[in-house]
């Protein structure tokens, strides 16, 4: 596989079907928001919570000393305006690019763990692609961790920021962003479906070469980025990450979507610079992240799409 980020998609845990999601979501959110924003009368408050995983930490309720070990939570700390909280992230956490002044902890798959102890968390806050290892020796540690993963549908991302904004004591401010991302989304005409009249055939790339290729199924929150933008998933009836070389050829999408850092090999790679996409220039290179994460940028990702596929299309 060609700089793909699939291999850090594994994890430990087994994602919970998205309905016992959202009902174990209506339980997660617990009374934090009767106990207000951070402030200085709640410093050392400490309430139970259950994530994603269904793992039950004691973490404070207003948190002073934050470690992220997610690109997506990093990001969405910075949305919040909750930057002043952050002590560590990994090294992949960098967006926006303020963050990189943060101390790493090191990659996702190998976090340094003594590093974060060094750093004296009273939280840690993970994505889906933590090691069991590094959950157990945090939890020897006695140091918090809650799992805020990512969901299979667009409408997750409000979730993960009301989630995240509690965690941190940025209630309103979650509020405030949930509002502002939701007038974006209304304002671009489009909503998640499958509709596939009149729709061009887009591919999105995760992975290619010897390794096997890699793309987006139907149950991820990419899928949902590419309808609302006006575009037709050629893998949507898919579950998973898996997709074959023969099926893309067969397909021939109208449309290839890729990061930007991938897109002049898999231009130039056999058989991929045979496909009409390429070759009509119609290859849509997108800033990593913008994408991949859930995070406030899927907003610009679609936008950005559906402008290209309007102005190379026609549709």
């Amino acid at each position: 596989m060609t700089n793909s980020k699939f291999a850090m998609k594994r994890t430990w845990r087994t994602l919970l079907p998205s309905t016992v999601m959202l009902m174990a979501g209506a339980l997660m959110l617990f009374g934090m928001a009767a106990c207000g924003g951070s402030g200085s009368g709640q410093e050392g408050q400490m309430v139970s919570y259950t994530d994603d995983y269904q793992h039950t930490a004691l973490i404070p309720v207003s948190p002073q000393r934050v470690v992220s070990t997610s690109p997506a939570v990093t990001e969405i700390v910075y949305a919040l305006n909750a930057e002043d909280l952050l002590v560590g992230r990994t090294d992949f956490c960098v967006y926006p690019p303020e963050a990189r002044g943060i101390p790493t902890i090191g990659g996702i798959s190998n976090l340094n763990v003594e590093k974060i102890a060094s750093l004296e968390p009273d939280l840690v806050i993970s994505g889906s692609m933590i090691p069991q290892k590094s959950t157990l020796q945090l939890d020897r540690m006695g140091i918090p961790l809650v799992c805020v993963i990512e969901k299979q549908h667009f409408d997750g991302l409000y979730e993960n920021i009301a989630k995240i904004g509690q965690l941190v004591g940025r209630t309103h401010e979650a509020d405030s962003l949930i509002s502002r991302l939701k007038g974006q989304a209304a304002a671009l005409g489009t909503q998640p479906g499958n509709d596939s009249l009149n729709r061009p055939g887009v591919y999105y790339v995760v992975g290619f070469g010897a390794s096997g290729n890699f793309t987006a199924g139907g149950n991820s929150f990419i899928n949902d980025l590419i309808t609302m933008a006006g575009g037709r998933n050629i893998a949507a009836d898919i579950n998973g990450w898996s997709y074959s070389l023969e099926a893309l050829m067969q397909e021939n999408p109208d449309f290839i979507i890729i990061r930007k850092e991938d897109s002049a090999t898999f231009c130039r790679t056999a058989p991929y610079n045979q496909l009409s996409a390429v070759q009509q220039g119609r290859v849509i290179a997108i800033e990593s992240g913008m994408i991949d994460l859930q995070v406030p940028r899927n907003l610009q990702a679609i936008s950005f799409i559906k402008q290209r596929l309007n102005e190379k299309g026609g549709w």
